[in-house]
């Protein structure tokens, strides 16, 4: 879940909605109930239909949040999900019958994708993104079905329970919340583009908003949050919030819209396929909880399924912010172009204690020009997260270095190594200054009370945010090789 500012007053507001969904439930009814579905009951678990099901899961990155990290097992639940409410654990969803979901039977199994009701009632917490999951049809609901009952392997130690605080541990209001911003969604992967396109060209188009807004879920990091945590647009039926960026866990989430100069104005379809299945190209590489998604989903996702994503994302208009504000990054500068930052680190005069850090730490792999290596090194010049309003994801990076995904394509680990042991509060500080206020790039400093911060939060032996364990690096990476159809 996204990490908000201003917590106690959202914090008293939910209450008060908490409160206010008993008088709702009057109207709505007194205890949840499943919708019916037109899933057969008792799928035919053949192995093609389990083969699509793996691949499935892979595009909707189930692994992320039910698979605990340093566990020998897949889908047994366990990880822990930080919110401002407190700690919610991910659920078993083996076919283990008591542990996990093995008692679910296919429109079980739907309602919990698609609504948030697990079989006995009860409400999922949002956390698990069924208003994306919601949008997927019917046949991808029951290949999913047959892979987790037949091809995942059972484990019978059940998750931790979330216990959270009261009026958060009341899970019946979460129908409320389902009210207000869930229930009218609707599968919107039909809705028409141009009609100048040709049929192949919608046909692919429809394809990636499927998989964006329905597997994908790429809008519960992506777009903006409200007040109660709703996603402000579901699809891009919603406006111009849909997938326009914001903040996770203090990393600066970016616009995937393509006509957004924050976002993914200046890329091409063949950099955004570049960087779902590797981590990198040639502006930028992967970091944060996103190097996850690319390490066990999207890089697993077939050429063309991983084309209809592209043509799709970079078919997303600016914001309407974006149309009356200029950008606040200029383009970066050519690798031949003449810069005042280039010249002194290449001359290595009149530096001051950030450019002689950046000579020290940086130079070897970023360049006087601060443009990197394409695919290798990223640029630090434009750069998002350098120039992010809060520098947080930059000083991280600073003091627990990254780590490239190792993936199908690309499977070597490029890794940048983490300079807490080496630099102060100050130097780390006067560091992260020189990077966001050379080249292009044009931010504001960073102090060592920031970097404190950064230390602190991070607590001694804490490991920094760089995706799973080497034991599931590429399970079942044959999964890929059966795209499922919506």
């Amino acid at each position: 879940m996204p990490q908000y500012r201003n917590w106690p007053v959202r914090l008293a507001l939910l209450a008060a909605a908490v409160s206010a969904a008993g008088a709702a439930m009057a109207v709505l009814g007194d205890s949840p109930t499943h919708s019916q579905s037109s899933i057969s009951t008792d799928s035919a678990a053949n192995p093609q239909l389990i083969k699509r099901g793996a691949y499935l899961a892979r595009a909707a990155d189930c692994m992320a949040c039910h698979t605990r990290e340093g566990a020998s097992k897949e889908y047994a639940g366990g990880r822990p999900i930080e919110s401002p409410f407190g700690t919610i654990y991910a659920t078993n969803i083996t076919p283990a019958p008591k542990a996990g979901i093995g008692e679910y039977r296919e429109q079980d199994f739907a309602a919990a994708l698609r609504q948030g009701i697990r079989a006995d009632g009860s409400y999922l917490y949002p956390a698990m993104p069924y208003p994306s999951y919601a949008s997927l049809s019917d046949d991808d609901i029951q290949a999913l079905y047959a892979y987790f009952m037949k091809g995942v392997d059972p484990v019978t130690e059940p998750a931790p329970e979330t216990s959270l605080s009261f009026p958060f541990n009341q899970r019946w209001a979460i129908r409320f919340w389902n009210w207000l911003f869930v229930d009218d969604v609707s599968n919107t992967s039909s809705a028409n583009h141009s009609s100048d396109l040709s049929g192949d060209r919608q046909q692919q188009l429809a394809r990636g908003r499927y998989l964006v807004q329905g597997a994908g879920h790429c809008g519960s990091c992506h777009t903006p949050r409200g007040l109660f945590m709703q996603e402000k647009a579901l699809n891009d039926q919603d406006g111009d919030n849909y997938l326009a960026g914001t903040e996770l866990n203090e990393w600066q989430v970016p616009s995937l819209r393509g006509g957004d100069s924050t976002g993914l104005r200046d890329w091409s379809e063949d950099d955004v396929i570049d960087y779902l299945a590797t981590g990198r190209n040639r502006h930028a590489a992967t970091g944060g909880e996103m190097t996850s998604v690319i390490q066990h989903s999207t890089s697993h996702l077939t050429d063309a399924d991983l084309s209809s994503i592209a043509a799709y994302l970079t078919t997303l208009g600016a914001t309407d912010k974006q149309r009356v504000s200029p950008a606040p990054v200029s383009t970066p500068p050519s690798h031949t172009a003449p810069d005042t930052t280039t010249r002194q680190l290449t001359s290595a005069t009149s530096l001051d204690e950030g450019a002689r850090l950046y000579l020290d730490n940086c130079n070897a792999c970023h360049f006087a020009n601060g443009r990197g290596a394409d695919s290798v090194f990223p640029p630090l010049s434009g750069n998002t997260q350098v120039n992010a309003d809060n520098p947080t994801a930059l000083i991280s990076t600073i003091l627990y270095g990254a780590q490239l995904p190792s993936t199908p394509k690309r499977p070597e680990r490029l890794q940048m190594p983490g300079f807490d042991w080496r630099l102060s509060n100050e130097e780390a500080a006067s560091l992260a200054s020189f990077v966001r206020q050379s080249w292009s790039n044009d931010a504001s400093r960073v102090t060592p009370e920031q970097v404190a911060e950064v230390r602190q939060a991070h607590g001694p032996g804490k490991p920094a945010q760089q995706g799973r364990p080497d034991s599931l690096d590429h399970a079942r990476e044959d999964a890929a090789s059966t795209p499922p159809s919506n």
